[in-house]
């Protein structure tokens, strides 16, 4: 099985409502999606958003990465080798970790579907089925109850709350919530950068206080403050995850070695693929420190291989894999599906996908 051509494409799809962070709002989902053809029928698929707020990746960069370095890289080699193509992948360019990324998943569905495999097997098979949170965008207090209430209605146990942009609405938000849903909901908080070591450590000590009961908050500080982030670590009983600082393997290394923070979350799209993606879950295993499977506004393409490496991984025990189900549309065929807050891993060979409607090439 060698790979004879390398398709770019993009599909777009709306979202149910604004998706509203401290850092961007987005109202369709645009992701190019890579089709990887083999010289024996077979295709590949990947996906990459743009997210040029934390990744620093657009459409644009994503293609052309593909395109003119990747891509021509991997022309004739054998699914078989792997290990060999996803370091060619790795080494072919610094940063570009989305278009690594869509490669790398892609490469992973050829070698599931080369030995008939299911890619949550070949990561370890431990489940076939795994929860998510869903993620409650920032709105006024009310608004956000009233989604929060509207995600449990639908069956979802856990919810992540987009905060950050005003501490003082924040704990606003966060207590009107968890009156409208009840003791029993896991909540969970995304501050995105958005408060200052001291800010965080006084509004997360406040909520404490109020026995708001939150699970974590993931990257209450700048991605580049490690130290800021083991300060609030150090201060707060309340776990903290590491988000967008941690997206390589050597990031993961320094955060541990600090002590920085409690949890780390992996997503595709920041470490490169499901390759450094496994690498850091074994670190982090190796450490004593467990791990959530997130995402960016991948389609459901990059959700199926962030799911299938989670439903594999012992030390990844949350998820944060609810892209999918904020679109309005599906327009890919096979891949994993939605049982209210539990995600279903396929278990067909790779990803399990077989077309995705809307797929327009993009143009040289």
């Amino acid at each position: 099985m060698k790979i004879t051509a390398i398709e770019i494409g993009k599909i777009a799809i709306p979202l149910k409502t604004p998706f509203i962070t401290a850092l961007r709002r987005v109202d369709v989902a645009e992701d190019l999606v890579v089709k990887v053809h083999t010289d024996d029928g077979h295709t590949g698929y990947g996906n990459a958003p743009a997210t040029v707020v934390i990744t620093g990746d657009s459409h644009e960069s994503v293609a052309a990465a593909i395109r003119y370095t990747i891509g021509p890289k991997l022309i004739g080699r054998d699914i078989d080798d792997r290990e060999d193509i996803l370091d060619t992948i790795h080494q072919s360019m610094v940063h570009n970790t989305s278009a690594k990324a869509a490669l790398d998943m892609a490469v992973h569905d050829l070698f599931g579907q080369r030995y008939g495999l299911p890619l949550y097997r070949f990561f370890g098979g431990r489940k076939t089925r795994i929860a998510s949170d869903l993620t409650i965008s920032i709105n006024d207090p009310a608004g956000m109850a009233a989604d929060a209430c509207q995600a449990v209605a639908l069956g979802y146990r856990h919810l992540k709350l987009k905060v950050g942009i005003d501490p003082a609405i924040d704990f606003q938000r966060v207590a009107a919530i968890r009156q409208a849903v009840g003791p029993d909901i896991t909540i969970r908080l995304d501050a995105n950068q958005g408060w200052k070591p001291k800010e965080a450590i006084r509004l997360i000590g406040r909520m404490e206080d109020a026995g708001l009961d939150i699970e974590l908050v993931e990257q209450p500080v700048a991605a580049a403050d490690f130290e800021g982030l083991k300060q609030v670590t150090d201060h707060v009983a309340t776990d903290i995850m590491a988000d967008e600082s941690a997206f390589s393997a050597k990031d993961v290394f320094r955060l541990l070695a600090m002590r920085a923070c409690d949890l780390i979350n992996i997503k595709l799209m920041k470490a490169g693929g499901l390759g450094p993606a496994a690498q850091i879950a074994a670190m982090a295993d190796a450490a004593g420190v467990g791990c959530m499977m997130g995402c960016m506004l991948e389609s459901k393409v990059g959700i199926t291989a962030a799911a299938a490496l989670s439903a594999g991984k012992a030390v990844i025990t949350k998820n944060d894999l609810d892209a999918a189900d904020l679109m309005a549309a599906d327009p890919v065929r096979g891949g994993i599906t939605y049982d209210k807050d539990h995600l279903v891993v396929p278990d067909a060979p790779g990803l399990g996908i077989t077309a995705i409607e809307g797929w327009q090439p993009l143009k040289d």
